[in-house]
């Protein structure tokens, strides 16, 4: 008999994960996902991906605005999960819902833990030059991201991939070791192993205020932070005061100096080396490549950008 499963997670990279519980028959009780926003100029609410496809799928739904409530913890008893499974909700969960379900909670995670505990593990394995990143299966407990781990998966990090691209393999990969992981807990041969929580290291939220492109680090590095910020938040330069974000760049063999546009291509010199944008995005504006961006308004070779 398949467990029941109450399923927590809110964007685009925890739908994998639901829709394999659907495909593999599992008995999902609900699905608790955060609430819908409004849209910046408030003429639209936006309801979270995972939402968008449970209500689809006619999958019963909860969006608490926090959980940290009687009446929430009550509704929850209600649902007696023989497990829960959180990928991205975006919550913190209280203390008193983990030891409800027989089996716990199970988390996938996009990191080889220890490794990168917290907020953005794919952005700072990839802004800090990383060559491999993966995915973890593990246990919730109450500390951030320190329960024992039952799998994990390797993935080579090649620095071309920008943060998008990898989170959506890596959204694909977790949910097919999270079925793998279910089973073991169904027949009894989950194992779960402790992490050796010494070598933790975490990576925190990114910030507005680390997004802005410095031309002068090396191109490695300039290229890492584009990428691993791309396409959310967005790094960026400065161009007559208006913002333009970057989201795609390849290392060029091009010299010259930090933050000069070097040729008719929008290649841009590093501290050391540089980089040519493959892909930016104009204040307001949709992504163009930089054949189309070029057309419509030139940057002329000896360009400062700040």
């Amino acid at each position: 008999m398949s467990l029941n499963v109450v399923f927590m997670g809110t964007p685009e990279f925890s739908v994998p994960t639901i829709e394999a519980l659907l495909k593999n028959n599992y008995n999902i009780l609900a699905a608790y996902t955060q609430p819908p926003k409004q849209s910046k100029r408030g003429q639209k609410i936006n309801q979270s991906s995972v939402e968008i496809f449970c209500r689809k799928k006619k999958i019963k739904i909860k969006n608490p605005i926090n959980l940290s409530n009687k009446e929430e913890f009550k509704i929850f008893l209600n649902f007696s999960p023989d497990v829960v499974v959180v990928v991205a909700y975006g919550q913190i969960i209280p203390k008193n819902f983990l030891n409800i379900p027989k089996f716990g909670f199970i988390n996938i995670h996009a990191s080889l833990l220890p490794k990168w505990r917290g907020a953005a593990p794919i952005q700072r394995a990839i802004m800090n030059g990383d060559k491999n990143i993966g995915v973890s299966i593990m246990q919730i407990k109450e500390k951030l991201d320190s329960g024992p781990v039952l799998f994990s998966e390797k993935i080579e990090l090649k620095n071309e991939k920008t943060h998008g691209e990898i989170e959506k393999k890596i959204s694909v990969i977790g949910a097919d070791l999270l079925i793998k992981g279910l089973k073991n807990i169904e027949d009894g041969n989950a194992k779960f192993i402790e992490q050796i929580h010494s070598d933790a290291t975490y990576a925190k939220k990114i910030k507005k205020s680390e997004t802005k492109i410095d031309w002068k680090q090396d191109a490695n590095k300039v290229l890492a932070h584009i990428h691993g910020l791309s396409p959310s938040p967005g790094a960026w330069f400065e161009l007559k005061n208006e913002r333009f974000k970057v989201l795609k760049a390849k290392i060029s063999q091009e010299n010259g100096k930090s933050g000069y546009v070097l040729d008719e291509n929008l290649t841009v010199g590093c501290g050391s080396g540089s980089i040519q944008i493959l892909e930016l995005q104009r204040q307001g504006k949709n992504i163009q490549t930089t054949k189309e961006f070029l057309k419509g308004k030139k940057i002329s070779k000896g360009t400062i950008l700040t």
